[in-house]
């Protein structure tokens, strides 16, 4: 069988798992964003990439439309989730997670160094 297009070696969806979901409050841990906190608006698991609010701005040059003037806009672009953690508003600063049963048998992220629940707000 002949494959078309670009060959990307992606693990198959029910191997990718990442340890941040959408709406999760992280911290950029390394680049030229290190420090920068922000809100995770889309996640890819597949590519292992993320986009995060006001982190990794590259500008686009957008043709006007008739919907849009144009211009130059910046927009937010994918970064790697390695690059990122998760941030605890108890300890104030990037943390790993780990997963714990409550009483009611529900399955909940809590912070490493402190015990704070860790839930995307709905």
């Amino acid at each position: 069988m002949i494959k078309r297009g670009k060959s990307k070696n992606l693990p198959k969806p029910h191997q990718a798992k990442v340890h941040i979901r959408k709406d999760d409050l992280v911290v950029v841990i390394t680049g030229k964003d290190k420090g920068k906190i922000g809100k995770v608006l889309k996640v890819f698991p597949r590519q292992k990439r993320a986009i995060v609010e006001g982190v990794n701005l590259v500008k686009k040059h957008m043709k006007p439309t008739a919907y849009s003037s144009g211009g130059i806009i910046d927009k937010p672009a994918p970064i790697h989730i390695s690059n990122l953690m998760i941030y605890c508003s108890k300890c104030k600063r990037g943390v790993r997670v780990r997963k714990k049963f409550l009483e009611d048998g529900t399955k909940v992220r809590v912070c490493k160094k402190c015990g704070e629940i860790i839930e995307v707000k709905e």
